[in-house]
C-alpha cells in the first residue's frame, strides 16, 4: 500500500485507506492497538485517525486514551515523521465547544498526548453553531500560523456553515478547510451525497469518510435475528442496520460480490466507498491484526461498473426514505 493520494490542496499525501484510532484503549488494549499499527506501517499505510474524546462515552474509558496509545507508538518506533496524525477538537468533556480559546486549549491537550510538536490534520469534531465561523476559522489558523497544526478539516458540519468557513478563509486571507470527514458508507449515504458532496467536489476538498464499514455492520458480521457478542450489536452502532430493509438488501448484494470476487466483504464495501466521487481515504479500525487484512486488500480491489451499480442499487432505498 505504497500509494499516496494527495489530501485536497495541503500539502500531505495519504494512503488510500485511512486506519481509525477510535479502538485503541477501547476493544484493543495497547498491545494489540500496537500490533495493528505496526501491521499497518508494515503494509505502507501512513494516515491515521483519532479524536480526543474517544471514547469517554463508554464506560470505564478516558477521553484522549486512543492519542496517547498513538503517541506512545509513534514514540517507540521513532516514525513520527512517516505517519500523518489526524485527529479532532469539540467533544473532549473538558474541552467541549469550538470557542477559541478551547480551541487553543484542546490543541495543547492533544499534542501532549500524542508526543509531539504538531498535528498533521486538525478537525473540528462536531460544529458549534453558537460560536461564529470567523471565529473557530481565526483559532485554527492561529495553531497553522504558529506551527501546530499543518492543514485544518471539519466533520459533522452543515452544508450551509461549510461554505460560509470557507467563504470566511477565502475573504479573510486565513487557513481553509481542505477535507470533510462525513459519516458516508453503503447504508449512509444521504448525509453526504447531494450538497456537502457538491462543495467538496467544487472547491476540491478531499472526503475522507468516517464509519465506513457501518462500525462493522458492512463486515457481514451482523445479521437481521443474530445475537452477537460485541458493544456495537445495538441501536445506533451495526445492530442498529442488521433489522432495516436496506440493511438486508446491501449484504445480501456484497455477499454476492465478495463471493464472485473471492473477497471479504468488508473489502468490497470499503472498494465501493473508495470509488464514490471525491473520497480519497475511507477509514476504518482493527482491533486485531486479522480483522485488518480485509482492510488492506482495498489496495488491491477494483470494482467494475456493474458491481458497483449492483451495490449502489441495493443501498438507494435509505435516499428516499
Amino acid at each position: 500500500m505504497s500509494e499516496r493520494r494527495p489530501l485536497g490542496p495541503s500539502d500531505l499525501a495519504v494512503s488510500p485507506l485511512c486506519l481509525g484510532g477510535n479502538v485503541f484503549g477501547w476493544t484493543a488494549d495497547e498491545a494489540q492497538s500496537f500490533a495493528v499499527l505496526d501491521a499497518y506501517a508494515d503494509a505502507g499505510g501512513n494516515f491515521v485517525d483519532t479524536a480526543d474524546s474517544y471514547m469517554y462515552q463508554f464506560p470505564g474509558n478516558d477521553a484522549g486514551q486512543s492519542e496517547t496509545i498513538i503517541g506512545r507508538w509513534l514514540a517507540t518506533r521513532r516514525n513520527r515523521d512517516d505517519v500523518v496524525v489526524a485527529t479532532k477538537v469539540s467533544d473532549h468533556p473538558r474541552y467541549k465547544g469550538l470557542a477559541p480559546a478551547n480551541i487553543e486549549a484542546a490543541a495543547e491537550a492533544s499534542l501532549r498526548r500524542l508526543g509531539t510538536d504538531r498535528i498533521d490534520l486538525y478537525y473540528t469534531h462536531f460544529d458549534d453553531e453558537s460560536v461564529p465561523v470567523e471565529d473557530i476559522i481565526t483559532a485554527l489558523d492561529g495553531l497553522v500560523k504558529a506551527g501546530k497544526v499543518r492543514a485544518i478539516a471539519a466533520s459533522n458540519i452543515s452544508a450551509e456553515r461549510l461554505r460560509a468557513s470557507l467563504d470566511a478563509s477565502d475573504r479573510e486571507g486565513l487557513a481553509r478547510y481542505v477535507a470533510l470527514q462525513p459519516h458516508y458508507n453503503l447504508v449512509s449515504r444521504d448525509t453526504y451525497e447531494g450538497e456537502r458532496r457538491e462543495i467538496v467536489q467544487r472547491e476540491g476538498l478531499a472526503c475522507i469518510p468516517y464509519f465506513a464499514l457501518a462500525s462493522g455492520f458492512l463486515t457481514g458480521k451482523y445479521r437481521p435475528g443474530k445475537a452477537v457478542d460485541s458493544i456495537r450489536d445495538m441501536p445506533g452502532l451495526a445492530g442498529g442496520y442488521a433489522d432495516t430493509e436496506r440493511g438486508v438488501n446491501v449484504l445480501t448484494a456484497l455477499e454476492d460480490v465478495a463471493t464472485a470476487r473471492g473477497a471479504q466483504m468488508a473489502t468490497v464495501a470499503l472498494a465501493w466507498l473508495a470509488q464514490q466521487p471525491t473520497v480519497v481515504a475511507p477509514i476504518a479500525s482493527a482491533r486485531t491484526v486479522e480483522q485488518l487484512s480485509a482492510l488492506l486488500a482495498l489496495h488491491d480491489l477494483r470494482l467494475s461498473d456493474t458491481e458497483l451499480q449492483t451495490l449502489t442499487a441495493a443501498s438507494a432505498a435509505q435516499l428516499s426514505e
